[in-house]
């Protein structure tokens, strides 16, 4: 458990593909229907993007929102399953796209599909310790999934970035405390040469997401002195619609507080980026004085748990960028065909 003192987030950024598939069109090659269908529908990341080219493109908006030199960013940390490059890091890719210059620490992290919420707490960290002034922490994946496995209604692509520095009167939103609960619990695994996830089905949901989704959020209850009550919105980790509607109910929350920050129904679960993109989506129209209550979950398994509260600063620093809603709302559907071709899972080997 973390109080944390004097650190905020100054600007913030979502980005998803234009392009999407109806999970209802991959029903239909793999004859499976209503009432099975995790999602409406999902990204899919076209054939020229990737988890960087995704990263530099939330990092872009988090930036230009914030208002600040690029060259002040101390630290760029991506959280990533998915990288483009066994070896080579993406933080350097993003600190040139953005004019971040060569005084910094790029680091790449991995822990499943809450590894953007880790880079989120070690920038935090840095901030708080006066080690940098400014930092960016970012998920971002074009998440796997088999043919015909339960995940490839779901696994989707897109980002969320974080500029994160000391609090002043123009940020946006306060950290105030963090929390992770973490177990061994092996829901979900890759081995290095294989291509596409395996994953434990129904065990991966009540001895995983939902034990540690919930163990983060009352370990951060107990600890810090917080009551759901304190909360305006809740956002948890969505790797569908029914499992964050499930903790909430488990909680006692309202559903009305969940219902602004639930993005996989329309964007599928995008990994490291899901819960992120959800925060953006509250942020997008919260009020100053409205404190968020965030709450991650990777696989492997753990969850990072957040309260965030948002200032006066945000009233104007939003209206400088498109809303995530926006980028939502315009799309292109691709069949079956396009999508396996877009996402190189046809072989011409």
């Amino acid at each position: 458990m973390a109080r944390v003192t004097g650190v905020a987030i100054h600007g913030y950024g979502g980005y998803v593909p234009r392009y999407r598939i109806r999970a209802e069109e991959i029903g239909r090659i793999w004859n499976r229907g209503d009432p099975e269908l995790p999602v409406n529908e999902k990204t899919v990341a076209a054939p020229d993007e990737d988890a960087t080219t995704m990263a530099v493109e939330a990092a872009r908006i988090a930036v230009k929102m914030a208002g600040i030199d690029p060259r002040k960013i101390g630290a760029i940390h991506v959280g990533s399953e998915s990288k483009p490059y066994a070896v080579k890091p993406t933080g350097t890719v993003v600190s040139a796209a953005i004019g971040a210059g060569t005084s910094l620490l790029a680091a790449d992290l991995e822990f499943a599909c809450k590894a953007g919420t880790e880079a989120l707490q070690l920038i935090t960290g840095l901030v708080e310790t006066g080690r940098i002034e400014y930092g960016l922490a970012i998920g971002a994946d074009t998440a796997q999934g088999r043919p015909g496995d339960a995940l490839e209604f779901t696994a989707a692509s897109g980002a969320a970035a974080f500029l994160v520095g000391s609090m002043d009167n123009a940020a946006v939103a306060s950290i105030e405390a963090w929390c992770s609960y973490v177990t061994d619990t092996p829901d979900f695994w890759r081995r290095p040469n294989d291509r596409y996830p395996m994953h434990t089905a129904r065990f991966t949901g009540q001895p995983a997401y939902f034990r540690h989704i919930i163990g983060a959020v009352k370990s951060l209850m107990d600890n810090d002195g917080y009551s759901l009550n304190d909360f305006d919105y809740f956002v948890f980790h969505q790797p569908n619609v029914k499992f964050p509607l499930a903790v909430a109910k488990s909680l006692g929350v309202d559903e009305k507080k969940i219902a602004p920050g639930l993005v996989a129904d329309v964007l599928g679960n995008t990994y490291s980026a899901c819960s992120l993109l959800g925060l953006v989506k509250v942020l997008d129209s919260a009020l100053p004085g409205q404190a968020i209550l965030l709450a991650s979950y990777g696989s492997g398994a753990g969850s990072d748990a957040f309260v965030i509260r948002v200032l006066e600063g945000i009233s104007e620093k939003r209206e400088r960028v498109p809303k995530l809603s926006s980028l939502i709302n315009d799309k292109i559907y691709v069949d079956y065909a396009v999508y396996l071709k877009f996402r190189e899972k046809i072989s011409m080997r």
